[in-house]
């Protein structure tokens, strides 16, 4: 059957021109209508087919091959055995080749999906973290080269491993060509972005538009004195936004997107989606003409490269984020973060109230099964308190002060706390500001680890575990960052570095611990008590179908106010998970009558009622056939 299966994808191959003049005239009209709709342009409409055609010749015959196989399994990456682990290439491993050594170690963490940082070039100490591309065709020189990353990606998927970057659609560096000769007075490069030679139209748009940075990059707009104009920089100010209006910048953002697909990557990850259309007396965000633009992205990687995911970076609640799934008959991005209930599990973390999180659990679970969410602890980024503080002041709560006793308590200064980090981008009028820490010192390893504390790490360890647990269990994809496998606490070395020492999201972002990684042969030491256990999860979650996307998925209450159960079910067979978010040992009070469980962990077997949770543990339970 195999044979028969490869001779009929060999055929398939062969005839290529015929597979992709069938996928365009599936999607021609739709596309042509959206496009001149945007634009009103047919000559570059023309030009925008032509070059997908012979993008899509370019396409190497492997990976041709692996499109025709998740074209006949649409829901390929929808499966429980799906688990990512993000990382930067020269922290993790030096480079890329770097990289390509350490794929046995990948494997050894149960991952098939690999997200690599932002590698592009990007000006030295002007990157953002590797977000200001001032070439979208090479890697930066440190890194490798572009033969580099075709040999990675060829390498993971000989071992089954899918590769995600990051694409900066929203801007360029002001070191890209394209902002040289815009800088330089060349009027064809300045219409790709947004240039005005007073503060006139610049002042309009502050009146409406949020301010992204307002500490370290207040305002949205950049006086350049060589070049006698403004420029729009949402972000910072060596990062230019992009003008979408002009369908010159459309189109070549799109070579550069299947360019990149074309090395072999298989999951592309849209960076600030929301940002990409601006008008003049608007917010800047979310606005329909961006919807058009990422549909427009979905049919022209359907066209050329169908086996490619589009991941879109959108940092709202799951109910708003809703609109870039598109609708099943126009889908558009694949899978979208689920951002805010990752900040809402840490907000549960120093309140020990499950309520808020429940209920986001319920919303997200609510949704259809199509939607795809990856779900995460921490994150390259910084965690900003984005929360339904509508909810929380029914419950007295209030934003301002909410915000500051988190940041305090993730601090270590308030409410018993054993977390360690640092805040970014503190604003002292509003009170707001982000938190910056790894998943280990936020759960107290960092600190039960300097006092030499047992007792303490025991705790550490458990809540770290726990937290876990509980993202393996919420309805989506999971995904690591790197070194939270072993336990990685903060890394304050980034404070040397002048280009990083005024960004405190580089205290998360420090190199990979190899010499933590060895410990794990260690049975007695904190790497390899995190490492075990989360291995043992992620096996649990591989093996039982039930883990899959496909699962109906909800909460049940515990009348407990710091501890949360979640159920999961799907073809006949039923798991819950229970999670105490105290320090206290609990008693969950379900009464799940329809059978015996058996405790995934110990193997012990019980009925789902009154079940015991140690302090920061967990329980998973499977009903008996």
């Amino acid at each position: 059957m195999a044979d028969k299966n490869r001779e009929n994808t060999e055929k398939q191959i062969a005839d290529a021109g015929k597979i992709y003049t069938k996928r365009l005239e599936k999607h021609h009209d739709e596309l042509r209508w959206l496009y001149m709709e945007l634009y009103d342009n047919s000559s570059m409409f023309a030009e925008l087919t032509e070059r997908l055609e012979g993008l899509y010749r370019e396409r190497s015959r492997e990976l041709k091959s692996m499109d025709l196989s998740r074209e006949s399994r649409p829901d390929w990456y929808k499966q429980n055995d799906m688990l990512g682990m993000m990382f930067y290439i020269d922290n993790f491993a030096g480079n890329m080749k770097g990289v390509e050594s350490k794929l046995d170690y990948m494997e050894q963490c149960n991952v098939n999906y690999i997200h690599l940082m932002p590698f592009l070039e990007t000006p030295k100490g002007r990157s953002d973290g590797g977000y200001a591309v001032s070439d979208f065709r090479k890697v930066q020189e440190n890194l490798g080269s572009m033969e580099d990353l075709e040999s990675l990606t060829a390498a993971c998927h000989k071992k089954g491993i899918r590769v995600c970057m990051d694409f900066v659609m929203n801007h360029t560096s002001e070191d890209h060509e394209w902002a040289k000769k815009a800088r330089q007075g060349d009027g064809e490069y300045m219409s790709r972005y947004f240039f005005f030679d007073s503060d006139q139209i610049p002042n309009q748009y502050e009146k409406t538009v949020p301010q992204v940075f307002p500490t370290t990059a207040p305002g949205n707009f950049t006086w350049l004195p060589d070049a006698g104009h403004y420029v729009m920089t949402t972000f910072y100010p060596y990062q230019w936004d992009l003008n979408y209006k002009n369908p010159r910048v459309f189109n070549e953002m799109m070579y550069n997107f299947l360019y990149l697909t074309n090395r072999g990557i298989d999951i592309v990850r849209i960076d600030a989606v929301p940002y990409i259309w601006k008008e003049l007396n608007t917010q800047c965000r979310n606005l329909k003409q961006v919807h058009t633009i990422v549909r427009m992205m979905r049919i022209i990687s359907e066209i050329v490269c169908p086996g490619v995911l589009l991941l879109g970076e959108v940092v709202m609640e799951p109910e708003k984020v809703v609109p870039y799934f598109g609708t099943v008959e126009k889908p558009e991005c694949h899978m979208l973060y689920n951002v805010t209930t990752m900040a809402t599990t840490w907000h549960t973390v120093a309140t020990r109230d499950v309520r808020l999180l429940k209920k986001q659990l319920d919303i997200v679970n609510g949704l259809p099964k199509e939607y795809v969410f990856l779900n995460y602890l921490r994150c390259h980024d910084d965690i900003g308190w984005g929360l339904d503080y509508d909810t929380l002041l029914g419950e007295g709560i209030r934003e301002r002060s909410h915000k500051e006793y988190l940041n305090h308590y993730f601090l270590g200064l308030e409410g018993g706390s054993n977390s360690r980090g640092e805040l970014y981008n503190a604003d002292p009028v509003t009170g707001d500001a982000r938190f910056c820490g790894t998943t280990a010192s936020m759960c107290g390893i960092e600190k039960a680890g300097a006092g030499q504390d047992r007792e303490a790490m025991e705790k550490a360890v458990r809540l770290d575990v726990m937290l876990h647990a509980y993202m393996f269990m919420q309805s989506g994809i999971p995904v690591l960052y790197s070194g939270d496998e072993v336990g990685q606490v903060n890394d304050y070395t980034y404070k040397k570095d002048p280009d990083k020492a005024e960004d405190a999201r580089y205290i998360h972002r420090g190199a990979m611990d190899w010499k933590l990684a060895e410990l794990i042969r260690d049975k007695t030491s904190v790497p390899a008590r995190i490492f075990s256990r989360l291995d043992q999860l992620e096996k649990i979650r591989k093996s039982e179908k039930v883990f899959t996307c496909q699962a109906d998925t909800w909460t049940i209450d515990t009348f407990d106010a710091s501890v949360l159960c979640i159920g999961r079910y799907y073809e006949g067979e039923k798991i819950i998970g229970i999670f105490n978010f105290s320090e206290y040992d609990k008693t969950a009070w379900i009464n799940e009558t329809d059978g015996i469980y058996t405790d995934m962990i110990s193997g012990e077997k019980r009925k789902a009622a009154g079940v015991d949770i140690p302090a920061c543990g967990f329980v998973y339970m499977k009903r008996e056939e």
